[in-house]
């Protein structure tokens, strides 16, 4: 049965608003990544793509966000292995006060959007008012480019995350950022990531050049419904319909069936996070990806480390970033991230 929006009771009034005026997402399973690269690139897409990007365009208005107190500059950075170029979107505030850094990589499934994208400048500069800096990493997506032109699978994305990361900690000076206050934060596909780079930098001994990680409504099953978590049925088809194939394959099937953790976190186990720092698992309420990102915060626990989670009630996945719909929501999320990073 289709989810019907309209009666069900938990959801704010303006993101059922929202929601009802959305058209569906294609929901069918492929036959392989190569085929979600070229339906990416298909121009009966366009309609579809320009209505989300003016959505995404009407949240970074001086009505929604100020900016006047913040300098933003973007950088150019060489990622490594690969030597490609990704780029840093950099908020801070105008002074030179040195400033704690939330280190945010951007959301869309591993597989598409750009922290350019306006919702994203929006969410950067709400952080970044809490007087803390923001470096927002541009990596290869694995479907559709961002700023970035490659698109590329699993460890490419991860390995261009974990530069910037390097990047930002190597230009500290420059950048007037304590060191010693870095954490790493994102949304989404942003937050597997997020919960990711800390895997990947605890297992080649770098963990401590970050003192925190802030996941809000990770993506990291891979594959939907689970009955281990019951969201995944409950909210499946509020904003997000999951129960296909098209994320595992577009982000690299290889990956999924070797069960490898720092592709799809919910992977890990409580050896694979024992020793990360500080952990912070957001959820939305109504977000069939709720229970994953709680599974996660209750491996953390297990694996003592100090972790605790939040629920936004009444929101759907990534409420916080689109700060147009529900600002007090996106404020009180952006004061917590900013109180985390400043430790």
């Amino acid at each position: 049965m289709p989810y019907d929006v309209a009666n069900d009771p938990r959801i704010d009034p303006r993101l059922k608003a929202l929601l009802s005026a959305m058209p569906a997402m294609e929901t069918s399973n492929v036959a392989s990544r190569d085929q979600l690269v070229a339906e990416a690139n298909d121009p009966a897409l366009a309609g579809f793509q320009e209505m989300y990007k003016t959505m995404m365009e009407a949240c970074d208005t001086p009505a929604v966000v100020s900016s006047e107190c913040l300098t933003v500059t973007k950088y150019d950075v060489i990622s490594q292995p690969d030597g490609n170029t990704i780029h840093i979107n950099f908020i801070r505030p105008a002074s030179d006060e040195v400033v704690p850094c939330v280190y945010y990589i951007h959301g869309g499934g591993m597989a598409a959007m750009s922290c350019f994208d306006g919702n994203y400048r929006a969410w950067g500069k709400i952080v970044a008012n809490q007087n803390v800096a923001v470096a927002m990493v541009d990596f290869r997506n694995s479907v559709s480019a961002s700023s970035v032109p490659e698109v590329e699978p699993f460890p490419a994305g991860l390995n261009d995350c974990v530069s910037g990361l390097k990047w930002v900690h190597a230009n500290a000076a420059e950048l007037r950022i304590d060191t010693s206050r870095v954490v790493v934060a994102g949304e989404s596909g942003g937050g597997n990531l997020t919960l990711a780079t800390g895997m990947k930098l605890l297992k080649d001994g770098d963990i401590g050049l970050v003192t925190g990680l802030y996941a809000l409504c990770p993506y990291i099953a891979g594959e939907w419904p689970q009955d281990r978590f019951p969201s995944s049925s409950l909210n499946n088809g509020i904003f997000l319909d999951l129960h296909h194939n098209r994320g595992k394959m577009g982000y690299g099937i290889e990956a999924f069936e070797a069960g490898d953790p720092l592709a799809w976190p919910s992977f890990a186990t409580v050896d694979d996070v024992r020793g990360l720092p500080r952990v912070v698992v957001h959820v939305n309420e109504c977000d069939p990806l709720r229970d994953e990102g709680l599974e996660f915060y209750r491996l953390c626990l297990a694996a003592g480390v100090p972790a605790r989670a939040r629920m936004s009630m009444g929101t759907m996945h990534g409420t916080e970033i689109f700060p147009l719909v529900c600002p007090e929501i996106s404020a009180d999320t952006a004061r917590d991230l900013a109180a985390f990073a400043k430790g």
